[in-house]
This record gives C-alpha cells, sequence and structure tokens, in this order.
C-alpha cells in the first residue's frame, strides 16, 4: 500500500477547519454560545499543561529508547570482550584461586537457571572474599595471554559509549592494570615476596570484577539471546570439564 505524504502546513489547517466545523454543528443544534465559549477557555487555559505533558512523555519515551540503543550496542562490545578476553581470564584465574573448586562449583551453571539463581550467584561472588595467589598458577602464561590481547583492550577502552557503563569500564580499567604490571616485569619466576603479594591484590580486583560482569552477561543472554546463552553454558570458563559438544543424555 502506498501512503501519500500530506504537508504539514495543510494538516494543521485542516485540524483547525475541522475543530471550527464541530463548534459550529454545536452552536446549531443547541444555540449555547456561552457554554461553548467557556469550554473553548477553559481548554485553552489547559493547553500548556497539555503540551508539557506530552513532551515531557515524549522526551521521557526518547531518552529510555535512546538508552536502550546505547545498551544494545554495550552489551555487544561486552561480548567480545568475554569472547576475545574474558573468558580465558576467568579459567586463568581459577588456577589462581585458593578455593578455586569451591568457586567452580557454586558458578556451574546450567541452561535452567533463571533470574533468582544468577541475583544468588552475584549475591554470592560480591560477599564472598576469595582468595588469589600469584604463586599458585602460571605468571608468565598469564602475561603471554593479557599482553597478547592488549591491542584488543585499547580499542576496547575507545568505545565512546563506556561512559553509559561504569562497573564494566572499572573492569577494564583493572584487567588494563594487571597487563602493565605484568609487562613492567622483565622476569616474574625470582620476584620478592613482597612483590608477589602486589600482583595477588590486582588479581583479585580483576577477578572480583569480571566474576560480576560475567553473570550480569550471561543473565542477558539467558533473556535476550538463547542459542548464545546455550553456548555459554557449554563453554563455561569455570568448568574445567567443559566442552562446545552437544551431547544428550
Amino acid at each position: 500500500m502506498r501512503f501519500i505524504r500530506v504537508p504539514r502546513d495543510i494538516i494543521v489547517w485542516l485540524l483547525l477547519v475541522v475543530s471550527l466545523v464541530l463548534y459550529g454543528v454545536d452552536y446549531l443544534l443547541y444555540g449555547r454560545l456561552q457554554e461553548i465559549a467557556f469550554g473553548f477557555m477553559a481548554n485553552l487555559a489547559f493547553l500548556p499543561v497539555y503540551v508539557l505533558f506530552v513532551t515531557l512523555m515524549i522526551e521521557r519515551v526518547l531518552k529510555e529508547r535512546e538508552r536502550e540503543a546505547i545498551m544494545k550496542k554495550l552489551n555487544m562490545v561486552i561480548g567480545v570482550f568475554f569472547s576475545e578476553v574474558g573468558n580465558h581470564l576467568l579459567h586463568d584465574f581459577l588456577a589462581f584461586t585458593c578455593d578455586g573448586r569451591k568457586l567452580s562449583e557454586r558458578l556451574s551453571f546450567t541452561p535452567q537457571w533463571e533470574d533468582e539463581d544468577f541475583a544468588a550467584a552475584l549475591a554470592f561472588v560480591k560477599g564472598h572474599d576469595f582468595c588469589l595467589d600469584s604463586t599458585l598458577g602460571d605468571r608468565e602464561a598469564l602475561k603471554a595471554f593479557l599482553v597478547e590481547k592488549r591491542g584488543v583492550m585499547l580499542s576496547l577502552m575507545e568505545n565512546p559509549n563506556l561512559l553509559e557503563h561504569e562497573a564494566f569500564t572499572d573492569l577494564l580499567w583493572a584487567v588494563f592494570h594487571l597487563i602493565e604490571e605484568l609487562q613492567a616485569r622483565t622476569k616474574l619466576d625470582r620476584l620478592p615476596e613482597s612483590d608477589l603479594d602486589h600482583l595477588s591484590g590486582d588479581m583479585k580486583r580483576a577477578h572480583a570484577l569480571l566474576l560480576i560482569q560475567w553473570l550480569n552477561y550471561l543473565r542477558h543472554l539467558r533473556q535476550d539471546y538463547p542459542y548464545l546463552f546455550s553456548l555459554a553454558v557449554r563453554m563455561n570458563p569455570m568448568n574445567p570439564e567443559a566442552s562446545a559438544e552437544v551431547v544428550y543424555r
């Protein structure tokens, strides 16, 4: 069906004519000119209020749509981060976690998880003081991976939409700081205990923020992209036995 585009001026004059015709019909049928005038003035008095209300509502709807569009783009950026860096980093951090088995068991989510399950997992992560020890895992391998992904991290941090997501920005800064700390050390095999403790603190900061954003991202996938969530379940970096293969039991 083809629609005819009518000029705005014609629409305005047409509405005015329709209004005058309706007022004229009212006068011809009932002849109550005083009541018609009273009703017209009452509506005219409230016109600024109507305009203000409609303007505020339209502005609110437009801002909400703009925010949703920005968040959708941000979720794509977050998805790229976890695909390129985050998932691998979660797996690597597991080797440095003192109670890694407990954490792995607690975050072995399934396709049946609901919002309540993710909320409980988030509460667990935020309320648990995880112990990360830089002496437990392979620091050289972690350094090599993060240095390799330095370019990806820089490109993510250049995204202007990050201003709308403070928590994710904090995560990127924490991971990037860890990259700089590791890259600043030529050798990681003979560090003093005080320096190892410092690295443990940097890992712990990045790990805590990473877990929170990971769970929020998984909840987003479950709600909006079930097929991506299905892959995320099978490729859970917190599960040492994870496999992309679909197996029916």
